[in-house]
Protein backbone atom coordinates (compact mmCIF):
# COMPACT_ATOMS: atom_id res chain seq x y z
CA UNK A 1 0.00 0.00 0.00
CA UNK A 2 1.05 3.07 -0.75
CA UNK A 3 1.68 6.35 1.52
CA UNK A 4 -0.55 9.48 1.28
CA UNK A 5 -0.07 11.66 -1.29
CA UNK A 6 1.74 15.11 1.43
CA UNK A 7 3.64 18.08 1.22
CA UNK A 8 7.12 17.74 2.58
CA UNK A 9 5.87 20.21 4.80
CA UNK A 10 3.47 17.76 6.33
CA UNK A 11 6.26 14.93 6.07
CA UNK A 12 8.68 17.63 8.25
CA UNK A 13 5.99 17.66 10.60
CA UNK A 14 4.83 14.18 11.03
CA UNK A 15 8.32 13.14 11.36
CA UNK A 16 9.25 15.66 13.90
CA UNK A 17 12.25 17.20 12.25
CA UNK A 18 14.06 20.15 13.97
CA UNK A 19 13.66 23.70 13.22
CA UNK A 20 16.40 24.09 10.62
CA UNK A 21 15.13 20.47 8.78
CA UNK A 22 11.81 21.81 8.32
CA UNK A 23 12.75 24.85 7.06
CA UNK A 24 14.11 23.23 4.34
CA UNK A 25 11.06 21.48 3.37
CA UNK A 26 9.26 24.57 2.16
CA UNK A 27 11.97 24.93 -0.65
CA UNK A 28 11.49 20.78 -1.09
CA UNK A 29 10.16 19.89 -3.90
CA UNK A 30 9.34 16.16 -3.41
CA UNK A 31 9.61 13.85 -0.19
CA UNK A 32 12.72 12.54 -2.15
CA UNK A 33 14.60 15.52 -2.29
CA UNK A 34 14.13 16.81 0.95
CA UNK A 35 15.51 13.39 2.24
CA UNK A 36 18.45 13.87 0.12
CA UNK A 37 18.73 17.73 1.51
CA UNK A 38 19.00 16.68 4.65
CA UNK A 39 21.21 13.81 4.44
CA UNK A 40 23.43 16.36 3.56
CA UNK A 41 23.81 18.25 6.89
CA UNK A 42 21.08 17.10 9.00
CA UNK A 43 21.57 13.06 8.80
CA UNK A 44 19.24 12.44 12.03
CA UNK A 45 16.56 14.62 11.03
CA UNK A 46 17.34 12.25 7.15
CA UNK A 47 16.79 8.98 9.53
CA UNK A 48 14.04 10.33 10.62
CA UNK A 49 12.18 10.96 8.10
CA UNK A 50 13.03 7.83 5.70
CA UNK A 51 11.64 5.60 8.68
CA UNK A 52 8.14 7.68 8.15
CA UNK A 53 8.66 7.41 4.67
CA UNK A 54 9.50 3.40 4.22
CA UNK A 55 6.03 1.23 4.52
CA UNK A 56 6.43 -0.26 7.76
CA UNK A 57 8.18 -3.85 6.89
CA UNK A 58 10.97 -2.26 4.86
CA UNK A 59 11.73 0.61 7.35
CA UNK A 60 11.68 -2.54 10.07
CA UNK A 61 13.85 -3.95 7.74
CA UNK A 62 15.90 -1.49 7.57
CA UNK A 63 15.68 -1.08 11.28
CA UNK A 64 16.90 -4.49 11.80
CA UNK A 65 19.79 -4.26 9.10
CA UNK A 66 21.17 -1.50 11.46
CA UNK A 67 20.91 -2.86 14.32
CA UNK A 68 22.25 -6.39 13.30
CA UNK A 69 25.38 -4.31 12.36
CA UNK A 70 25.52 -3.10 15.69
CA UNK A 71 25.21 -5.86 17.31
CA UNK A 72 28.31 -7.80 19.61
CA UNK A 73 27.91 -12.00 19.18
CA UNK A 74 28.03 -12.42 22.86
CA UNK A 75 24.60 -11.19 24.10
CA UNK A 76 22.07 -13.86 23.52
CA UNK A 77 19.13 -11.68 24.17
CA UNK A 78 20.19 -8.86 21.48
CA UNK A 79 20.85 -12.19 19.29
CA UNK A 80 17.05 -13.64 20.12
CA UNK A 81 15.44 -10.21 19.38
CA UNK A 82 17.21 -9.74 15.88
CA UNK A 83 16.22 -13.27 15.29
CA UNK A 84 12.36 -12.83 15.96
CA UNK A 85 12.69 -9.85 14.32
CA UNK A 86 13.73 -11.14 11.37
CA UNK A 87 11.12 -13.88 11.14
CA UNK A 88 8.50 -11.15 11.29
CA UNK A 89 10.00 -9.58 8.16
CA UNK A 90 9.90 -13.20 6.84
CA UNK A 91 6.37 -13.73 8.19
CA UNK A 92 4.89 -10.88 9.35
CA UNK A 93 2.34 -12.78 10.55
CA UNK A 94 0.43 -11.83 14.07
CA UNK A 95 2.41 -14.49 16.04
CA UNK A 96 5.79 -13.16 14.64
CA UNK A 97 4.75 -10.38 15.80
CA UNK A 98 4.06 -10.93 19.09
CA UNK A 99 7.08 -12.54 19.66
CA UNK A 100 9.73 -10.05 18.02
CA UNK A 101 8.16 -8.04 20.74
CA UNK A 102 8.55 -10.28 23.31
CA UNK A 103 12.08 -11.01 22.59
CA UNK A 104 12.54 -6.95 21.94
CA UNK A 105 11.77 -6.51 25.87
CA UNK A 106 14.48 -9.20 26.71
CA UNK A 107 16.77 -7.41 25.09
CA UNK A 108 15.37 -4.25 26.27
CA UNK A 109 13.77 -1.55 23.57
CA UNK A 110 16.37 0.98 24.57
CA UNK A 111 18.83 -1.18 22.52
CA UNK A 112 19.52 -1.28 18.43
CA UNK A 113 17.56 -4.62 18.36
CA UNK A 114 14.83 -4.16 21.24
CA UNK A 115 13.89 -0.85 18.98
CA UNK A 116 13.60 -2.88 15.92
CA UNK A 117 11.34 -5.61 17.66
CA UNK A 118 9.25 -2.99 19.39
CA UNK A 119 8.87 -1.40 15.43
CA UNK A 120 8.09 -4.81 14.29
CA UNK A 121 5.33 -5.25 16.68
CA UNK A 122 3.73 -1.48 16.61
CA UNK A 123 3.48 -2.47 12.59
CA UNK A 124 0.58 -4.56 13.70
CA UNK A 125 -3.31 -3.93 13.93
CA UNK A 126 -3.39 -3.85 17.44
CA UNK A 127 -1.41 -3.15 20.61
CA UNK A 128 -3.90 -5.35 22.83
CA UNK A 129 -3.29 -8.99 23.91
CA UNK A 130 -4.40 -11.56 21.38
CA UNK A 131 -8.35 -11.93 21.39
CA UNK A 132 -8.55 -8.53 23.07
CA UNK A 133 -10.46 -6.18 21.12
CA UNK A 134 -8.31 -4.00 18.76
CA UNK A 135 -6.26 -0.89 19.99
CA UNK A 136 -4.79 0.26 16.89
CA UNK A 137 -1.19 1.83 17.63
CA UNK A 138 -1.30 5.29 16.49
CA UNK A 139 -0.44 5.85 13.00
CA UNK A 140 3.61 6.56 12.94
CA UNK A 141 4.66 4.81 16.02
CA UNK A 142 6.02 2.09 14.35
CA UNK A 143 8.06 4.59 12.49
CA UNK A 144 9.55 6.67 15.51
CA UNK A 145 10.45 3.19 16.71
CA UNK A 146 12.58 2.22 13.25
CA UNK A 147 14.09 5.61 13.64
CA UNK A 148 15.17 5.08 17.50
CA UNK A 149 16.97 1.65 16.52
CA UNK A 150 18.95 3.49 13.57
CA UNK A 151 20.18 6.05 15.29
CA UNK A 152 21.10 4.00 18.25
CA UNK A 153 22.88 1.29 16.24
CA UNK A 154 24.63 4.38 14.86
CA UNK A 155 26.03 5.63 18.85
CA UNK A 156 26.28 1.66 20.01
CA UNK A 157 29.95 1.54 19.31
CA UNK A 158 31.73 4.21 19.22
CA UNK A 159 29.87 6.83 19.63
CA UNK A 160 32.52 9.40 18.75
CA UNK A 161 31.99 7.93 15.02
CA UNK A 162 28.21 8.59 15.23
CA UNK A 163 28.44 10.75 12.21
CA UNK A 164 29.64 8.40 9.77
CA UNK A 165 27.70 5.58 10.97
CA UNK A 166 24.43 8.29 10.45
CA UNK A 167 25.64 8.51 7.05
CA UNK A 168 26.39 4.63 6.51
CA UNK A 169 22.70 4.04 7.64
CA UNK A 170 21.18 6.32 5.26
CA UNK A 171 22.92 4.88 2.48
CA UNK A 172 21.55 1.78 3.27
CA UNK A 173 18.22 3.78 3.85
CA UNK A 174 18.37 5.23 0.58
CA UNK A 175 19.29 1.87 -1.41
CA UNK A 176 16.28 0.05 0.03
CA UNK A 177 13.87 3.12 -1.06
CA UNK A 178 15.45 2.59 -4.66
CA UNK A 179 15.34 -0.93 -4.28
CA UNK A 180 11.14 -0.77 -3.54
CA UNK A 181 10.93 2.16 -5.85
CA UNK A 182 9.32 4.49 -2.58
CA UNK A 183 10.05 7.65 -4.37
CA UNK A 184 7.80 6.92 -7.97
CA UNK A 185 5.03 5.15 -5.18
CA UNK A 186 5.59 8.18 -2.71
CA UNK A 187 4.81 10.76 -6.27
CA UNK A 188 2.19 8.78 -7.71
CA UNK A 189 -1.64 10.10 -7.66
CA UNK A 190 -3.52 8.46 -5.31
CA UNK A 191 -5.67 5.89 -6.57
CA UNK A 192 -9.26 5.70 -6.24
CA UNK A 193 -10.78 2.68 -4.44
CA UNK A 194 -13.41 0.56 -6.63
Amino acid sequence: MSKPCRTTAEWAEIAELDGDARQLAGPASDARSLAETLARGHAVDAIRLLAHLLPKREAVLWAWSCAKRAATADCPPVSASLAATEKWIAQPTDESRRAAMAAAQDAQVGTPAGAAGLAAFLSGDTLAPAGAHTVPPPEFLAAKAVAASVMLAAVANEPQNAETRYHESLVRGFELAQRIHLWERLSAPPQKEA
